[in-house]
Order: C-alpha cells, then structure tokens, then sequence
C-alpha cells in the first residue's frame, strides 16, 4: 500500500504547487481512508488496493488543484493538515 501512497502523492505534487509533501501525503491518506470507510459503510465487498487507487487517483486529477483551498472550509481535514502553508516539498 505505501506504493500506492507514494505514487498518489507524487501525482499530488505535480498538480498542487501549495502543498507540502507531508501535505500531499496527508491528503492521499485521508481520501483512502475516506473512499474505502464510505463503501464498506455501503455494504460493498472490498475492491482491493487498485480500485480504490484508482478512485482516489481521478479524484486527484478532477479537485487536487484546489485541496489546499479545501482544508480551511473543512475542519475535519484542517486538524490534520495544520502546517505552515509556506513549507513546500
């Protein structure tokens, strides 16, 4: 799985210049956790580790731009996320 993590946050990085990488790796851990918590929760069976890279992957592409805007609306993401904002990678 830290496979998965690492290659999802390097794609993170290349898409989002306002993060950290432990920003970056922050995120990834939090959306995993998020999509494979919100399908158990629906009654699915586990997918495995490449459909939820997958998920988490497209969902990089389509809003990681914009994460670093989203953490401070979000206080559930924010706690985990407070760092400065000016250390990058």
């Amino acid at each position: 799985m830290n496979d998965y993590h690492e290659k999802l946050t390097k794609l993170l990085l290349e898409i989002n210049e306002y993060l950290s990488y432990n920003q970056a790796r922050t995120w990834i851990e939090l959306l995993w956790e998020d999509f494979e918590t919100s399908y158990a929760k629906a009654g699915q069976g586990y997918m495995g580790s490449e459909m939820t890279e997958r998920i988490v992957k497209q969902w990089i592409e389509n809003y990681g731009d914009k994460l670093h805007e989203f953490a401070g609306t979000n206080p559930k993401y924010d706690k985990y996320l407070q760092q400065s904002k000016h250390t990058l990678h």
